[in-house]
């Protein structure tokens, strides 16, 4: 197994709580990571059958046979499950009892508030993080994306992503709404990947793919309960009525992107029009990735006014701002800044700090901005 940074946060989470439940993208690492930090707790799947058929039917007689110190995979198959659950962790509240898992993220969250609401720990595994992989060029991390099996198991890539998708469109989507058209859905994720890192527009992505703007939407949302993608929102707070309200989105995984893509090699990577996207989608989702691993709320959001001056990432921390501006380029350049100058402008001693992530090797400290390589990126910065 591959050492995980959020095992302390697990452990310690479920020294406080009742249930901890534990939810991320299918194959992230939570069954392997939830064992491996409770090896004496028995271990259950909803996946299985005959095991949800009985937590449907006789919920009473199921919790009674996993009474206590145990691990529930994929508790979304059988979210009324959580309400009998509350009656049994209010009766016996011993801390560490129960520990969840699941992987669709809307439902789970509104199923756990109703029922579990102050009595479960809730936290968020995303796939590997760049201090949890041996691979040190960051286009060579982006291509082969962070799902563990690709780096446990030395899978290739390109297939290990055509096996992940075809599986997330039969088991997921077509649960999760009556999808009459696959070729049409998988036509819509390829155009969503090339608008990674941009402003969601939901119109013109209808008229590519030729469904709805409701559809659009719909299909979004299908996308983010399922950990495919998240949005990240805009930062507006004060700034009046000339900044961007869009959110922009970002995929969770820079090899399934990539394979979306076609991007067939890293090599080709540096080269494709899309490489300061990916490179920006990469750095974002470090910082998800750091915040998640902690057990916080990410508290991430991005800025752009109607002039177009943009700040990629905004982390928000005790009422101040730290901005990020993100450059796939490897030699620095002053306009590099010029968003960050104008945040500044409009936040003032609120920005408490500016940094450029860019992608040369040369670190530098300027009056206005730090300046870090990518490969020098202290993900620390983002907690």
């Amino acid at each position: 197994m591959i050492p995980r940074k959020m095992l302390e946060e697990l452990r310690k989470s479920a020294s406080e709580y009742r249930v901890v439940t534990l939810i991320g993208p299918r194959q992230a690492g939570k069954s392997t990571l939830v064992r491996h930090a409770f090896p004496d707790y028995r271990s259950v799947s909803l996946e299985d059958p005959d095991v949800r058929e009985l937590a449907s039917t006789d919920p009473r007689g199921f919790l009674n046979t996993y009474d206590c110190f145990v691990i529930i995979d994929e508790i979304q198959r059988v979210p009324s499950l959580l309400s009998y659950l509350q009656t049994k962790v209010d009766n016996d509240p011993i801390p560490g009892s129960f520990i969840l898992t699941g992987s669709h993220q809307l439902e789970l969250r509104e199923a756990v508030g109703q029922s579990l609401a102050g009595r479960t720990a809730l936290l968020t595994l995303l796939p590997l993080s760049s201090e949890e992989v041996t691979v040190t060029d960051v286009y060579e991390q982006i291509w082969q994306g962070m799902m563990p099996a690709v780096h446990a198991q030395k899978l290739r890539p390109r297939a290990f992503f055509r096996n992940y998708f075809q599986t997330y469109l039969e088991r997921d989507v077509r649960k999760m709404i009556n999808l009459k058209d696959s070729v049409q859905f998988e036509k819509f994720v390829r155009l969503t990947a090339g608008r990674a890192g941009s402003l969601v527009n939901h119109s013109s992505l209808a008229g590519d793919v030729g469904v709805s703007v409701n559809t659009i939407k719909e299909w979004l949302a299908i996308l983010e309960a399922s950990f495919l993608l998240f949005r990240l929102p805009p930062y507006f707070n004060n700034f009046g009525k000339r900044v961007i309200k869009s959110p922009k989105i970002y995929f969770t995984d820079t090899g399934l992107l990539c394979w979306l893509l076609g991007i067939e090699n890293s090599d080709m990577l540096k080269r494709d029009r899309m490489r300061g996207h990916l490179f920006e989608n990469y750095v974002v989702l470090e910082a998800w990735k750091a915040r998640a691993n902690w057990g916080l709320e990410p508290r991430l959001f991005f800025f752009r006014d109607s002039q177009g001056n943009e700040v990629d990432l905004l982390l928000e921390k005790e009422r101040q701002l730290r901005g990020f501006e993100v450059k796939s380029a490897e030699t620095f350049h002053k306009d590099f800044c010029k968003g960050l100058d104008k945040l500044m402008d409009l936040a003032g001693a609120d920005l408490s700090s500016r940094e450029v992530i860019y992608g040369g090797d040369t670190s530098l400290k300027l009056s206005n901005c730090d300046v870090t390589p990518v490969a020098k990126m202290d993900v620390k910065s983002f907690l």
